[in-house]
This record gives C-alpha cells, sequence and structure tokens, in this order.
C-alpha cells in the first residue's frame, strides 16, 4: 500500500513539473507578446506592473527587459529605459522575440541624448554589420568618430555614407565641416560645394564654411560673398557679418566692413556672447580707423563692462583717455583731413616757429615741409628745409617709421625731420634717432605744442572726420 502512494506521489510530482515547464513555456510568451499591444495602445504603467512580475519570476527574460524600456521610454524616463536596454544586451538578442534594428536604432539615439556618444557609436557600428548597405549608419557613425577627434575613422564612414547617398546633403555637409576642421581645405571646399546643391536646412552653415575657407584662402570678395548669405539665417546671423566686415578689413575697405558690423551690432541679444564682443571690438577698430574716436570708445566700453580681459581693450581704453579730458588732443585725434592739416600747420607756425611750404595728407596723418621763419636770429644764416610728419596712430612708433622719415628726408634733399606723434616711442626707435637728425615728439610734448597752439590761435571748432 505504501508504495502505491508513493508512487502516486511521484506521478503527481512530475505532473506538476510538467505542468509548470508547460505554463512556462507557452503561457508566459504569451504574456510578453501581449505587452507589445499594450505599449502600443498607451497603457504603459499597465505594462510596467506587468514586466516587472514577469522580471521576478524570470529574471532572464529578455523580452520583458526590452518592454519595460519601452513602457519606460512611452513614459519619458529615459535614464530607466537605457537601464533596461542594457539588460537585453547583456541577456542577448538572438532568438528573441526583439526586433534587434528598432531596438539599436532606438537604444543609440536615447545614447546620444544623454551625452553616451562612446556607447553611442557602438550601437551604430553593431547596426553597420546588420545593414552593412544603410548610409544612415555611416553618416551617423561618422559625426560621432568626429567628436571624438578620430577624423581618420570619420573621414572613411562620411565618405562610405556618400557613396550609399550621393544626394543627400547633410552627409556632404559633415564631411566637409570635418576635413576643413581636419586642414584640409581644398577637399572640404570639394564637399561642402557638393552640399549645396541639397542643401535642406544646412544652407546657411554650408555658405558660412564655404566663406571660412575662401577667407583663409584670401579670397576676399568671395568670402564676403558667401557670409552675406550666411547672414540670412539668424543663428549665423552675427558671426557671418563679423566675418564679412573682417574680410573687407582685410582688404582695407573700411568704410565697406562698418554697415556690416553695425549690423551685428544691432543683432545682438546676448552681450556677453563671443560673437557680440567681437562685433563690437571689430566695429571699434574699423570707427578707430575712420576717426569716429567717439563711437570707438562706446564700442570698447560696453566690452569692458563684459569682459575687462577681452584682447586688448583696456589698453585702448587707456591710449584714449586724454580724449574725455583734454578737448585739444581730441581735436587732434578726430579733426576731419581738411582741418587736421589746419592745425598741424598752426603748431608748426605757432609752437615751432617754423614757415610752411608743403602739406601733403598721409594714411596715418600729414606731412609738412617747413624752413625758419624770417628773423634776427636767422637773417645771416641759410634756412634749412625740414621734414615733419604727424602721426594719429594710437600704436607705438617704432624703428621702421624713424628710418623711413629719415629716408624720405634724404631722397628730398631735407637735412632735418622731426615725429610727432600721439601715442609713444618704442625703446629702439628712440635708440636709432639718438644721433640721427631727427626730432621725436611723443604725446606729452605734443599735448604741450597742442595747448600752446589753441591759445595762439582763434577759436574753431574743428569738424569731426
Amino acid at each position: 500500500m505504501s508504495i502505491v502512494l508513493a508512487v502516486i506521489l511521484v506521478l503527481v510530482v512530475g505532473i506538476g513539473f510538467l505542468v509548470f515547464f508547460i505554463v512556462k513555456s507557452l503561457v508566459l510568451p504569451q504574456r510578453v507578446e501581449a505587452l507589445a499591444a499594450l505599449v502600443k495602445k498607451g497603457k504603459t504603467q499597465t505594462v510596467i506592473r506587468a514586466a516587472k512580475a514577469i522580471i521576478a519570476r524570470d529574471s532572464r527574460s529578455a523580452e520583458a527587459h526590452y518592454w519595460l524600456g519601452m513602457a519606460y521610454h512611452r513614459d519619458n524616463r529615459d535614464e530607466l529605459a537605457i537601464m533596461e536596454f542594457k539588460a537585453v544586451n547583456q541577456l542577448g538578442i538572438s532568438g528573441k522575440s526583439i526586433p534587434e534594428v528598432e531596438f539599436r536604432e532606438l537604444l543609440a539615439q536615447l545614447f546620444i541624448n544623454q551625452k553616451q556618444g562612446e556607447e553611442a557609436l557602438k550601437e551604430y557600428l553593431l547596426l553597420i554589420k546588420l545593414m552593412p548597405n544603410h548610409a544612415e549608419y555611416y553618416y551617423r557613425a561618422g559625426k560621432l568618430f568626429t567628436e571624438r577627434n578620430r577624423t581618420d575613422m570619420a573621414e572613411n564612414y562620411l565618405r562610405k555614407a556618400a557613396e550609399l547617398s550621393p544626394k543627400d546633403g547633410r552627409i556632404h555637409y559633415e564631411l566637409g565641416i570635418m576635413l576643413y576642421r581636419d586642414k584640409k581645405a581644398s577637399e572640404a571646399k570639394a564637399a561642402l560645394q557638393v552640399a549645396l546643391k541639397y542643401p535642406g536646412e544646412n544652407a546657411a552653415h554650408i555658405y558660412f564654411y564655404l566663406g571660412k575657407i575662401q577667407k583663409d584662402s584670401r579670397d576676399y570678395t568671395g568670402a564676403a560673398a558667401s557670409f552675406e548669405k550666411a547672414a540670412r539665417d539668424a543663428e549665423f546671423r552675427i558671426r557671418a557679418l563679423v566675418e564679412r566686415g573682417g574680410c573687407y578689413m582685410s582688404l582695407n575697405a573700411v568704410e565697406k566692413a562698418i554697415p556690416d558690423l553695425e549690423r551685428a551690432v544691432k543683432a545682438i541679444t546676448d552681450e556677453s556672447s563671443q560673437d557680440s564682443l567681437y562685433a563690437r571690438y571689430f566695429l571699434g577698430l574699423c570707427y578707430e580707423n575712420t576717426r569716429q574716436l567717439d563711437k570707438a570708445i562706446a564700442q570698447w566700453d560696453k566690452i569692458y563692462s563684459r569682459k575687462k580681459n577681452f584682447r586688448d581693450v583696456g589698453e585702448k581704453l587707456a591710449q584714449y583717455q586724454e580724449l574725455r579730458s583734454d578737448d585739444n588732443m581730441k581735436d587732434y585725434m578726430t579733426a576731419a583731413p581738411v582741418d587736421f592739416v589746419e592745425l598741424c600747420k598752426t603748431i608748426v607756425n605757432q609752437t615751432m616757429e617754423l614757415q610752411v611750404q608743403n602739406t601733403k595728407n598721409i594714411s596715418e596723418g600729414c606731412e609738412i615741409t617747413a624752413i625758419e621763419n624770417d628773423s634776427a636770429k636767422w637773417r645771416n644764416v641759410r634756412k634749412m628745409p625740414r621734414l615733419i610728419r604727424f602721426l594719429r596712430s594710437p600704436d607705438p612708433v617704432d624703428d621702421s617709421k624713424v628710418r623711413a622719415i629719415l629716408d624720405d628726408a634724404k631722397a628730398a634733399n631735407l637735412t632735418k625731420s622731426a615725429l610727432v606723434s600721439c601715442s609713444d616711442f618704442t625703446r629702439t626707435a628712440v635708440e636709432y634717432a639718438t644721433s640721427r637728425p631727427v626730432e621725436l615728439y611723443n604725446r606729452e610734448k605734443l599735448q604741450e605744442l597742442l595747448g600752446r597752439a589753441a591759445s595762439s590761435a582763434p577759436s574753431r571748432p574743428p569738424r569731426r572726420a
């Protein structure tokens, strides 16, 4: 009797195990399949509860982890979604009812959103193995290699993407930018020109970088045209206008640069951005070049209030400190060319006690040829003509300018010369002038001359340049 009971007990246990495995193999997959339908209906909370219950019974159910991750993603809880998808990767997809391509595409994008580019790159490389003729995966991998400064790999993958999808402007644009940053200007230009045939939303970007390449190769006219097109896009407006203004500055066409830089300044929304600071800085340089010093100082003041150590703004403001307190120096620095020549003639006549013979405008100021006045002191002495050069540049005068005036004076058979500057002279300039027939008038001496000239001349405010 006991033997019969034992046999029955064994049969019951065996049948129980058999039923368990049948349920696990048949019922559980049906429940996992039900999760997919629930996710599509947007019932994410139900999916989360059900998937967690399945995982509690079978932690190695890759499908349950997958649909739990999908539910988290639909619920905008991507950090939790990534954790579940990582579990799927660890458990393996082979033989599971998981759409691998869609899974890896989504996981790669989630990694990118979470700034995990290295992990995203691994997914795209796996996708390339799965679908070796799909250009998008090569494009994405190329971008991620570029971000990691692995330009050799980036170029290979982007070129493959371009080969597979030759009419995709995004690919040619990304390739062009990568090549530009890798100092391969001619190849970058070629790629960007192809991108222009299929610009899509990247037109402004393409024109901007084409302009950079043209500017680097000193094709300033072509670059200016490209930057003008890039400036039509709000995102690139300030940068493109600053670059365009820089092109005209390189062409010494400052009067053309000013309107573009003024447009850039008007477009400023963030005064602290680098683009804004450079827009004001270069506009200030142009105003300085055209003797509009009040306007130049106003631009530099705005920069200084935001970033005191930006380039040489502090030095510029210090150089022009006299303009705020010394009207005579302000007249000298800002007078229109005709009035500036008259002011210099007054200095020569009234303070140097010389007689002006000829005047000439030069790029940095004016030049005067003069001789000694008729006076008892010089009655029996031959009058010696001299060359006097007045400079309005704020930069320190170096020895090259001293050499230049001595050479010009010698060529004109003038035995004496003088350099008058609103700035100072470098040490090498002072040393070179020693024991040579040239006098140096620095800023302090010029202020003295201006003061004496102002006291002896009728009051007439000079016109501003």
